[in-house]
Parts: C-alpha cells; sequence; structure tokens
C-alpha cells in the first residue's frame, strides 16, 4: 500500500492543479486579443511586438517583488534549459500558432493544441520517467474528448463562425492545419524543457523571465538580421489599436498565464497540467455566445459536459 501524501503535498499538488485551470483561462482570453493582433499585423509581426510587451511586463514584475528585472542568480544550466524551452516554445511554436489562428481562428487554432497533452505525457515518459495511473489516463482522454467534441462542431446556421476566416482558401486551410500540428509540437517540447530547468522550488515568475528574455533575444537578433526593425516599428505605429491588442494579450498569456503554467507543471505530473492548460476551447464558449452572439448547440453543451467532467477527475483522482 502507497503511503498517504501529507496535506502540505496535497495542496501543493492541488495549488498546480489550480493554477493549470486559471491557465486556460488567461489562454482563453489572451487568444482572442492576439487574434485580433495577428489581423492588424500579420503573424511574425505579432509574435515580436508580443515579447517585447512581454518581456517589460514581466521584468516590472520581477523587479517588484524580487527586487531585479531578471534573475541574475540562477545558474548556467537552469537558463540553459528554460532558454531553449522560450526558443521551442515561444519563438517556434507561437509563430505557427499564431498562422493558425489567423488561418483557421482560435478555437480551430487552440483545437490543434489539445494535440499537445498526449504528445507531452508521451514525451514526459520518455525524457523524464513521468508516469500516469490508468484513472489520469482515462480522465486525459475524457477531457480532451469534450474538448475535441466541442471546437470541432459547425455552426448550426451552415455558416462560417466570426471568429474564422471567411475567405479562406482550400490551399490556406491545410497551411493552417501544419500550423497548428507544429504549435502543439513546439508547446510540448517547450514544456519538457522547462521542467528540466525548475527543479529546487525554483521560482515560476522568475523562470518565466528566463523564457521570454531568451525568446526576445533570439527573436530580435533574427529581425535585426533580416533587417526588419524599422518595418517593425513602422507597423506597430501605424496600428495603435492593434499594440492594445498585442498589450492585452501579452498580459493575461505571458505574464499571467506563462508564469502560472510555469508553477504547474513545477508540481504536478506534465500530462496533467498539459490536459487542464488545453481547456480554452471550453472557456471560448460563453465569449462566443455573449460577445459574438454565436448560439450554443447540444452538442457544444455535451462536449462541455464531458471536458469538464474529465477535468473533475484529474482533480480527485
Amino acid at each position: 500500500m502507497q503511503p498517504l501524501k501529507s496535506s502540505w503535498a496535497r495542496m501543493t499538488l492541488s495549488m498546480g492543479e489550480i493554477a493549470a485551470f486559471i491557465t486556460a483561462m488567461c489562454y482563453s482570453a489572451s487568444s482572442i486579443f492576439f487574434t485580433m493582433a495577428v489581423r492588424k499585423f500579420g503573424p511574425l509581426v505579432t509574435n515580436r511586438l508580443r515579447l517585447v510587451a512581454a518581456v517589460f511586463l514581466l521584468g516590472t514584475a520581477h523587479w517588484i517583488i524580487f527586487g531585479t528585472p531578471i534573475p541574475s542568480n540562477a545558474e548556467a544550466e537552469r537558463w540553459f534549459w528554460l532558454g531553449s524551452s522560450g526558443i521551442v516554445g515561444l519563438v517556434i511554436g507561437d509563430l505557427f500558432l499564431f498562422q493558425a489562428y489567423i488561418t483557421l481562428g482560435p478555437r480551430l487554432g487552440l483545437l490543434f493544441l489539445s494535440l499537445s497533452p498526449a504528445l507531452t505525457t508521451l514525451l514526459a515518459w520518455i525524457f523524464l520517467g513521468e508516469t500516469l495511473s490508468t484513472g489520469n489516463i482515462f480522465a486525459i482522454v475524457l477531457t480532451l474528448a469534450g474538448i475535441s467534441w466541442v471546437v470541432m462542431e459547425s455552426s448550426p446556421t451552415g455558416k462560417p463562425r466570426l471568429d474564422m476566416n471567411p475567405g479562406i482558401s482550400q490551399t490556406l486551410f491545410i497551411k493552417g492545419i501544419f500550423a497548428g500540428l507544429i504549435a502543439a509540437a513546439g508547446q510540448s517540447f517547450g514544456m519538457v524543457l522547462a521542467k528540466n530547468g525548475l527543479t529546487g522550488n525554483f521560482p515560476a515568475l522568475s523562470a518565466n523571465v528566463i523564457r521570454m528574455s531568451v525568446a526576445f533575444l533570439a527573436l530580435w537578433v533574427v529581425t535585426i538580421i533580416q533587417g526588419q526593425v524599422i518595418s517593425t516599428v513602422q507597423h506597430a505605429t501605424n496600428q495603435r489599436v492593434g499594440l492594445i491588442y498585442v498589450l492585452g494579450g501579452s498580459f493575461f498569456g505571458p505574464l499571467i498565464g506563462v508564469s502560472l503554467s510555469m508553477f504547474a507543471i513545477q508540481n504536478i505530473n506534465l500530462g496533467i497540467a498539459s490536459t487542464i492548460i488545453a481547456l480554452p476551447p471550453i472557456f471560448l464558449l460563453p465569449i462566443g455566445h455573449f460577445v459574438f452572439k454565436e448560439a450554443i448547440t447540444w452538442r457544444a453543451v455535451v462536449g462541455t459536459v464531458i471536458a469538464v467532467t474529465g477535468v473533475a477527475l484529474l482533480f480527485l483522482i
């Protein structure tokens, strides 16, 4: 018989699950902001501006809490793992995610991220030796089935949903699918790399600062080499409304959401964390209903119930 967990360990585990749940809520909000920003700037410029805003917001928060804008006392090995995670997840993965947003819309774009928990679980088993119980696996499959059921529903009127690009061609649709698949792979590999850099109760906010800073430097070095700094600044100054979208998305995503996701993967199994974090399509349903006046169908309700049941099992098992 396995020994019972201490009350503190169980509390930490619950806090990790709650952090993952709030992360999903933040990612829902950020996906709307970034979709609007991408339609103003395009995916590449949006990713550049997002990292500028993220580094500024995170550096300010870290300075207020820890008295320094960056965790200068972090070891070189930690910088390597977290920095690599930033490049893979935030530069490569998110660039393709933004492309999926603009091509497919936020809900279909996020559908491909629902593949990430399965891939993350596999990678965590291969590289980190993490295992899941039969109950955990059942709950994860149930949650992902509910999410997929919700996202793949079509409009009851047969018309494209307002979060989709109505003029999309078949070629662009296929490109959007590939972009979504690469985004899912980038997020999964990024989470596994980040897990290695979060050992020893390293502060989640500090880990996020390292990831964002390295991603910022990598992307902007490439931008300088490509000679696109001036054009990026011109895009930003010509579309000031787009900057508001970038700032809003950066607040809910890189600042709050990603920091909480670091705390979640630090304290709970990667497969469980990534499954809970994949819930944004469920949270986008009421936004679509009340903001975009989309009808909520019986299929969406059933899928939501299935997904919520799966998440509840993850919390209880």
